[in-house]
């Protein structure tokens, strides 16, 4: 079997997750949804919120489950029998964030990475700038799933 973990804060989770993760469902035959969490890092959804704003978006999807994980994402692999883990690119400036924490997964315990690129009508979407938007009382609705919108 192989199984994948898409590891993030999911702080939301936005179209851009959906479109890598719908990329990446036929090439496994299970992915975890993993929601890391970093008692350093402030969300502004609880997890609770975030697993059911992912749970709900997924519903229909029987090769997909949420966990939540604090630790090593590769500890997290190795515990969930995950020999994958999936990642989106956006830009360049991705790739230089995710190559090296790929290569130190792999060192450790090899894990491979898989990066998938953003299609390009998703490739501006961050959860960041979500944030910001939801923040300021903007429309977001065309960034994140139906799940997300409020």
């Amino acid at each position: 079997m192989k199984r994948a973990v898409f590891p993030g804060t999911f702080d939301p989770i936005t179209l851009g997750h959906i479109d890598i993760i719908e990329r990446a469902l036929p090439l496994f035959d299970e992915i975890v949804i993993a929601i890391g969490v970093n008692a350093d890092k402030k969300t502004m959804f609880p997890l609770d919120e975030r697993i059911k704003f992912i749970t709900e978006a997924f519903k229909e999807e029987t090769k997909i489950s949420v966990k939540s994980y604090s630790g090593l994402t590769a500890h997290f692999c190795i515990s969930e029998q995950a020999e994958y883990i999936v990642r989106g690119l956006r830009n360049t400036t991705d790739l230089n964030f995710e190559q090296p924490i790929a290569q130190t997964n792999f060192k450790m315990a090899k894990i491979d990475s898989l990066f998938l690129i953003c299609s390009p009508e998703v490739s501006n979407i961050s959860s960041t700038i979500v944030r910001d938007i939801m923040r300021n009382d903007g429309d977001y609705s065309n960034l994140v799933p139906t799940s997300v919108k409020k």
